[in-house]
């Protein structure tokens, strides 16, 4: 199956993984997704629901500035559809936090003991 070089209309829980990750927009949003994550305090220290939610934020946020790029060009866009989109982005961030989550790492005490041990 070919990758995808475009947002999809229709939310997947596979849709990063379906994109083809050479395009500009792929990229674009690997890179949202890992910081998104990261502020959040680390893909690893994430729940499953966690994950989900940053993959929908993600989406959305693509889906939005798509929807105002249409509008930037003078075309029609629905407003409805893109207060809407906009609300359900500002839900899910709430939702997940808007204060980023320190990462769990060691003391430099035990860091440099580890490292001795290693």
């Amino acid at each position: 199956m070919a990758k995808q070089s475009d947002i999809p209309k229709a939310y997947t829980p596979d849709w990063l993984d379906k994109l083809d990750g050479r395009t500009r927009f792929a990229q674009v949003v690997q890179q949202r997704y890992q910081a998104l994550t990261a502020d959040m305090g680390g893909l690893d220290n994430l729940s499953y629901q966690q994950r989900s939610l940053a993959k929908r934020i993600v989406h959305l946020e693509a889906l939005i500035e798509q929807q105002e790029a249409a509008l930037a060009r003078g075309e029609d866009v629905d407003a409805g559809r893109l207060t809407n989109t906009t609300n359900t982005l500002i839900g899910l961030l709430k939702a997940v936090g808007l204060d980023r989550k320190a990462k769990d790492v060691p003391n430099l005490h035990d860091y440099l003991k580890q490292r001795a041990s290693a």
